[in-house]
């Protein structure tokens, strides 16, 4: 009963809060192309068009919108929800991964992308970006491996106690899965630290060497002398670091470092060691990402071993159940 419930409540409210659109209204996403995100309080639309059109070398699909702000300009992409997963799921991952594995992302991404619609719309003139700062969507040629995994999950999302998860997730784990608390600052249920198996994933190791002026520049201080890590989480991660320029000391949380550096420079939190050179800092380390929720090569790893998409999901998001939404469209 919970589960048809549920389903009638998103389906309702997706039908009854889209921005004009004239039909099928609860199967479309907003989504604000890259990550800039403007102020709200002075933004007017300025233009609809229902084209495909190219931006920055991606071509989307459905209707772009054109909105004028203080800032600049903004284009919405107003497009059917499992049109967006497919573009999802084939910027995420690599389109020959195992069929279980797109499965699973593709679950994933829908379940993302409804529980951001639930909570953004009534507030906002979009659900999500385009960028790494909700999932990266980019709608570029079609594939059909990519299609059929959508296809075959049609509808369908994570839920726990009746609601869509956080489906959080991220690109490689080495050892074990993170502790929502230790990145988002809260707990989830569904969201326990769980052990990971070995990976192909090219990000099994990795070395970055930052600059003394990209450092200087993130953290207000000058050349950097020294480097120390203070304490780790409980799955192993670098938690606090400490920097010193020789006069002057600053503690960060390396979570908050790799927001400073725009998340690539850094990998992940999962530092094995820091040295100091002539030109640079030296982090190495494994993994990539925030480590929450789902390892993707994990699971196209657990996939290759036979897994399905539905114990890949019940493995890293336990307790949680699979339910159809939108079934009649």
């Amino acid at each position: 009963m919970k589960r048809v419930i549920l389903s009638i409540l998103i389906t309702l409210f997706f039908t009854v809060q889209v921005y004009g659109m004239d039909k099928n209204e609860n199967s479309f996403i907003r989504v604000l192309i890259g990550d800039r995100r403007p102020a709200l309080n002075d933004l007017k639309k300025m233009k609809k068009v229902s084209a495909k059109t190219i931006i920055d070398g991606s071509t989307y699909s459905g209707e772009i919108e054109i909105w004028k702000g203080s800032e600049g300009y903004f284009l919405i992409n107003v497009v059917q929800l499992e049109d967006y997963v497919k573009g999802v799921v084939a910027s995420e991952v690599g389109i020959d991964w195992p069929e279980e594995a797109l499965k699973a992302q593709a679950v994933l991404a829908r379940t993302y992308a409804v529980a951001h619609i639930i909570r953004n719309r009534t507030k906002n003139f979009y659900d999500v970006t385009s960028s790494v700062f909700h999932q990266v969507y980019r709608e570029d040629e079609e594939k059909e491996e990519v299609k059929k995994a959508v296809n075959d999950t049609k509808g369908q999302i994570l839920t726990y106690q009746g609601e869509p998860v956080m489906a959080f997730y991220h690109a490689c784990s080495v050892g074990q899965t993170e502790d929502p608390q230790e990145v988002f600052g809260r707990q989830y249920p569904y969201l326990k630290p769980v052990k990971v198996p070995s990976t192909p994933s090219p990000y099994t190791f990795w070395e970055k060497k930052i600059s003394f002026n990209t450092l200087k520049s993130v953290l207000s201080m000058g050349k950097i002398s020294d480097v120390k890590i203070l304490n780790y989480t409980s799955t192993g991660r670098v938690k606090e670091i400490e920097f010193s320029d020789g006069k002057n000391k600053k503690l960060i949380k390396a979570t908050e470092l790799r927001r400073l550096l725009h998340w690539t420079a850094l990998p992940s939190t999962m530092i094995k060691s820091i040295r100091v050179e002539e030109d640079g800092v030296v982090f190495e380390g494994s993994g990539y990402g925030h480590g929450v929720g789902m390892c993707q090569w994990c699971a196209f790893q657990m996939a290759q071993e036979g897994k399905n998409y539905k114990e890949i999901l019940q493995y890293f998001y336990p307790g949680t159940e699979i339910i159809t939404i939108n079934e009649n469209n």
